[in-house]
């Protein structure tokens, strides 16, 4: 069976983590990397955050969702799919643009990981001064 042609695509990430996500019309099947998205994200709270764009949009049973997720954690991995799922929503329907953005779907979460400095046993921490 060959799928139906992709009614949009949009790019989501967060962290390290890169989300490209498929939407066409369906009846609200979530697939991430060829898994349902239950099984891949594996923790109810990552589930509900990454697919909060089609629950306050409505539209959750309409369309179905097809993401590649690469890099990163689980975490970022939520993330970087709620970002791409909010922005394909709005290349959907432009009338979702205020609702998801005053909900703050449609912001990227620019907050990386600060390098690791020389000397420090991590970015900021020091070893335990010593007087003598």
């Amino acid at each position: 069976m060959a799928k139906s042609k992709p009614l949009i695509q949009a790019t989501g990430r967060r962290k390290s983590a890169v989300a490209r996500v498929r939407v066409r019309p369906g009846n609200g099947t979530i697939t991430v990397n060829k898994t349902p998205i239950e099984q891949y994200l594996n923790n109810e709270v990552l589930v509900r955050h990454a697919i909060e764009a089609l629950k306050i949009s409505n539209v959750s049973e309409v369309y179905d969702v097809d993401a590649k997720v690469t890099g990163g954690g689980v975490a970022g991995q939520a993330g970087a799919l709620r970002l791409g799922i909010a922005r394909a929503v709005v290349g959907l329907d432009v009338d979702q643009r205020s609702t998801l953005k005053s909900a703050g779907l449609l912001s990227r979460d620019a907050r990386e990981v600060e390098r690791k400095k020389y000397g420090l046993k991590k970015a900021r921490k020091a070893s335990q001064f010593s007087k003598r």
